[in-house]
């Protein structure tokens, strides 16, 4: 937790308060959203929840005390600032002080740009401070032969010399020529990655050009109701008047190829996302494999294949009825292996013979089989959860 917020509704403090952690995580999410609600506040996109108190880390965030903020706006702002080190936190809140930052639309485009400002909290080592200060004015890179031939020292000693610095609670601030750029305009929220996600989705609303600057960003999964507000918070009313398109995803690419974002959903996109959510690196290669074996059409169909991954074999690495035979003896655990007898072991026939009695095929990622009882069709559109075929497979 980043920061608890104690909000009231501006206009009926005898209602009164919630006491809200953000970022809010995402199984806390509606019941969240419910508890201002009950207050008649929260707002998607505006201006309604008064901050009766602030904790944080981020000390500066008390001057927003008092004031009537969006929950969202707040919400956004605690992720960006969770992933900042120690560095990027001091740069954030001596710029805050300097600039004199209130609104949560100035702070969280300063998220965007502190990082080009010099803060001095240690005189002691101006070694160290010369190459954060070279460093600030680069763009936080540099090659490592400019750092070991730069006199830290001294680039520390011009820079307090020439004066220019800020004296704030958080060190002695130098901007550099900052801009507080407008990232954010007050309306979509800037595409910020806060923790990984299988599928991230961009929105606009049909009636805009295909260039429009004014995307939603979606990283699914979520809740039903946090897509609902952030779509709202676009001016998207109704979910099937969109263009989808695929940002990012860490599936595998063959489950990404199926994904016509012309004609899936939101919902079914979203349920993709929650099968797969937490899936190890080994069962999303599997997922890989079992969509070229399947051959799904929809996300709705790889989201049932992805709930059923048990009913398939898979032996990573394996593209030859030998390479398959190996796989099988030595590593699947379903036998006990003795290398002492490998040259009495033949493997391509081993394998052959398994294949022969599967339902399976060579991907690049390897061998897999299917082993249910359901006819492939049934799988593919879930129906396997409701009744159980017996008898042969096939797909």
């Amino acid at each position: 937790m980043m920061i608890q917020a104690v909000l009231g509704n501006p206009n009926h403090p005898e209602y009164g308060v919630a006491t809200i952690p953000f970022p809010i995580p995402r199984d806390q999410y509606a019941h969240c959203m419910g508890l201002l609600e009950a207050l008649e506040i929260g707002d998607a996109a505006k201006a309604d929840c008064k901050v009766t108190k602030i904790d944080s880390f981020y000390t500066v965030l008390k001057r927003t005390e008092m004031l009537t903020v969006n929950v969202e706006e707040l919400n956004y702002l605690a992720k960006r600032l969770e992933n900042f080190d120690t560095g990027e936190a001091a740069q954030f809140q001596a710029m805050a002080h300097k600039l004199e930052l209130f609104e949560l639309k100035d702070l969280i485009n300063l998220t965007f740009c502190c990082q080009q400002a010099t803060v001095i909290t240690d005189f002691s080592d101006l070694a160290a401070v010369g190459r954060d200060h070279y460093m600030n004015l680069h763009g936080g890179c540099a090659k490592t032969e400019e750092l070991d031939t730069l006199d830290g020292e001294e680039t520390a000693r011009r820079l307090i010399e020439n004066g220019g610095g800020t004296i704030t609670p958080y060190g002695v601030v130098y901007d550099n020529g900052m801009k507080l750029e407008q990232f954010y305009q007050g309306r979509e929220f800037p595409c910020y990655y806060y923790e990984p996600n299988p599928l991230t989705v961009a929105v606009a609303s049909k009636t805009e050009p295909e260039d429009t600057e004014h995307i939603t960003w979606l990283f699914l999964p979520m809740v039903q109701e946090e897509i609902d507000r952030t779509l709202l918070r676009g001016g998207i009313t109704d979910p099937a008047d969109v263009c989808l398109r695929l940002e990012d995803s860490q599936f595998p690419n063959e489950v990404d190829v199926p994904l016509d974002m012309e004609y899936e959903t939101l919902s079914d996109l979203n349920e993709l996302a929650a099968a797969t959510d937490g899936l190890s690196k080994a069962d999303m290669e599997k997922l890989g494999a079992v969509v070229m074996l399947a051959e799904p059409k929809s996300a709705a169909q790889i989201k049932n294949l992805a709930e059923s991954l048990d009913l398939f074999d898979f032996a990573p690495g394996t593209h030859t009825p030998e390479d398959y035979g190996k796989y099988m003896i030595r590593q699947s655990g379903r036998f006990e292996y003795d290398e002492n007898l490998d040259a009495f072991y033949d493997y391509e026939k081993y394998g052959t013979e398994r294949m022969n009695e599967e339902d399976g095929m060579f991907t690049d990622r390897g061998y897999v089989a299917y082993k249910g009882f359901f006819r492939m069709e049934e799988v593919l559109s879930g129906s396997q959860s409701s009744h159980m075929v017996m008898g042969g497979l096939s797909r």
